[in-house]
C-alpha cells in the first residue's frame, strides 16, 4: 500500500519513538529497524496494531519474573507480537492497563537518557 510521503514519515516516526522509549530497547533506532518500520508502513499494518505488539511484547519482558531478559536489539524481533495482534486483537482496555503498568520503566528510562 503506498502512503503519502508526509504521512509514511509520521507513522515511521511514530513507531520508531514507541519503540525507543520502551524498557530494553535501544536509545536509538538503526538503518535495518527504520527499514523495517517503512516495510509495515508500505504493506498496510495500522500504526495501532504496531504499537498495541510493541507494548505486548515489552510487558512481557518486562514484568516477567525471573532474571532480567538480555536487551532488545532490533524492531525485528517485534514481528512475531506483530502477526499475534493481527490474528487475535487484545481487548484494548488490557493494553492500557499493560501501557500503565510498563509506565515506571518508560520514565526511568527517559530520566536516563536526560542524564546522557
Amino acid at each position: 500500500m503506498k502512503r503519502p510521503a508526509d504521512q509514511e514519515r509520521l507513522y515511521l516516526e511514530a513507531v520508531l519513538a514507541t519503540y525507543s522509549s520502551l524498557p530494553g530497547t535501544p536509545w536509538r533506532p538503526s538503518r535495518q529497524d527504520r527499514r523495517l518500520a517503512r516495510d509495515l508502513c508500505r504493506r498496510g499494518v495500522p500504526l495501532r496494531t504496531v504499537r498495541t505488539a510493541l507494548l505486548l511484547a515489552a510487558a512481557r519482558r518486562t514484568l516477567r519474573s525471573g532474571l532480567p531478559l538480555p536487551p532488545v536489539r532490533t524492531l525485528h524481533y517485534f514481528l512475531p507480537a506483530i502477526d499475534e495482534v493481527l490474528e487475535q486483537p487484545p481487548d484494548p482496555a488490557y493494553i492500557d492497563y499493560l501501557a500503565a503498568k510498563l509506565k515506571p520503566f518508560a520514565s526511568q528510562k527517559s530520566a536516563l537518557l536526560g542524564e546522557r
